[in-house]
């Protein structure tokens, strides 16, 4: 991913150079034939392109606004309902994410939702137990994670 990132903006600036014009609009001009002529030429560069990758990145970030305003329209429910009635708890997510980095943006992006906390990774990292404010149903939880950020997770980094 780095090195079509590197040719890119090789690209953009040769195109600058060579249209002798060394301003914001051709950087971008050559930035965007750049990324012509990688997809273009993408069965010779090794991996995939890098602007799938960037996509999925968004993505990601958009799933993580749209879970986070779900959530606080939740909490705020919770927090002035007459009578609340809710079952805080602690349950284990299993998790199929292998590396440190992959593990630790999963327990961050939990512990960024209102209402849950991760609390612990279990020491052959296959467990994140998590703290929930109000929990239903403990196997709707680990799917809804598992569906939502493990699965956006995996995308992203692999």
């Amino acid at each position: 991913m780095a090195f079509q990132i590197v040719i890119n903006l090789v690209i953009a600036v040769m195109w600058m150079l060579l249209s002798e014009a060394y301003t914001a609009p051709s950087f971008i001009t050559g930035y965007l034939l750049g990324i012509l002529l990688l997809l273009l030429l993408n069965r010779f560069i090794p991996d995939t392109f890098y602007l799938k990758r960037a996509f999925k990145i968004a993505g990601l970030i958009m799933l993580f606004i749209k879970e986070l305003v779900l959530s606080n329209i939740d909490i705020v429910k919770l927090a002035y309902a007459r009578k609340p009635e809710f079952e805080p708890g602690i349950f284990a997510l299993p998790t199929e994410l292998t590396s440190n980095w992959e593990i630790t943006l999963l327990a961050n992006l939990i512990s960024l939702t209102p209402g849950t906390l991760s609390v612990a990774v279990s020491h052959d990292n296959t467990y994140l137990y998590i703290h929930a404010m109000h929990i239903d149903d403990i196997d709707d939880e680990i799917n809804s994670i598992k569906n939502t950020f493990e699965k956006a997770i995996m995308e992203v980094t692999r």
